[in-house]
């Protein structure tokens, strides 16, 4: 694809990919639960949130958590401490199972009826770029009206389709200059 970046930061230059400042973002939108997994509170809440259901359990179950229902019980009442790994299948699960469950929601909220969402593009950092090599690149706005592939790509986790679908459902919108946004310090959605 043209303009992709090769030898990124080479000059100085600092800044994320597009694609992982929007999911970032849609991580914030999803609305995890903020106390870390190492405290009681936040693996309780992780574990009730995955085993309030036979969906839920199902869903953690395909997501990497695969330990008995006896030991889901021991943990639920305190007898027994999840081990790192288990603590780290724990998040991965609760992580996974959480954005496929708010994916539909997410999209029909930034699709807004075909209206879009108003994204706010925020060029990337050139403060340590000598003057000869600095581009220049502004604040962006764009609406995008189109999260399907967006979304779907978060929730699976899936980098490089997302990596796709935000170039060309968002930032190829941006017009001959939609290269120099491949690299930004933040990605706002007015959401």
């Amino acid at each position: 694809m043209p303009e992709r970046n090769i030898d990124f930061g080479k000059f100085g230059a600092r800044g994320v990919k597009g694609h992982e400042a929007a999911a970032r973002q849609l991580d914030a939108l999803a609305g995890f639960v903020a106390t870390p997994i190492t405290q009681r509170r936040g693996l309780l809440a992780r574990l009730h949130y995955l085993t309030r259901t036979d969906r839920a359990r199902q869903a953690a179950r395909e997501a990497g958590l695969t330990v008995t229902d006896r030991t889901l019980k021991a943990w639920l009442d305190g007898r027994r401490s999840p081990s790192g790994k288990n603590l780290q299948a724990i998040e991965t699960a609760y992580r996974t199972v959480r954005r496929h469950n708010v994916a539909r929601y997410l999209t029909a909220r930034l699709n807004r009826e075909g209206r879009g969402t108003r994204v706010e593009f925020h060029p990337l950092n050139q403060s340590q770029v000598t003057r000869p090599h600095q581009r220049v690149v502004s604040f962006r706005t764009l609406n995008v009206r189109h999260w399907d592939r967006i979304v779907e790509a978060w929730a699976n986790d899936d980098e490089d389709a997302l990596d796709d679908a935000w170039t060309n459902d968002a930032t190829v919108d941006l017009g001959s200059e939609w290269g120099q946004y491949e690299y930004v310090t933040n990605v706002g959605f007015a959401a």
